[in-house]
């Protein structure tokens, strides 16, 4: 009976064969986790008075926790603020002040998976 031959990897065809096929594996698995990564978010929302009115100039301040930057937005006309593509493994502080009054200070977890987080800022 006549044996088959079967091919080793160690024969030098068979491993330039292998390596191929790694990496091939390789280029298909690396950008599919790339995409289980964190991403970005926005945060917005609206400052509003004691009535619930909305307060065009309010400061709205977002601070970084990893880094303690921090960023600020001057609310519209209709008291509403802004912040876009912000790394979303990060939290965050955020809090408003007008005329010397500040709202109370909330988180943004970067345990919190939203896309668009949607605070409103209340100053009494």
């Amino acid at each position: 009976m006549r044996q088959k031959a079967r091919a080793s990897w160690k024969e030098p065809g068979a491993r330039m064969v292998w390596c191929a096929a790694a990496l091939a594996t390789l280029a298909v698995l690396l950008p599919a986790a790339g995409a289980q990564s964190f991403g970005l978010k926005n945060v917005q929302g609206k400052v509003l008075n004691g009535q619930d009115a909305p307060i065009n100039g309010a400061i709205v301040y977002l601070e970084n926790k990893r880094n303690n930057n921090i960023k600020t937005f001057i609310s519209t006309d209709n008291g509403s603020y802004r912040f876009a593509d912000l790394p979303a493994d990060t939290d965050y502080s955020l809090w408003a002040a007008f005329h010397g009054k500040k709202s109370s200070q909330k988180t943004v977890s970067s345990f919190d998976t939203r896309k668009q987080v949607n605070i409103d800022l209340k100053i009494k």
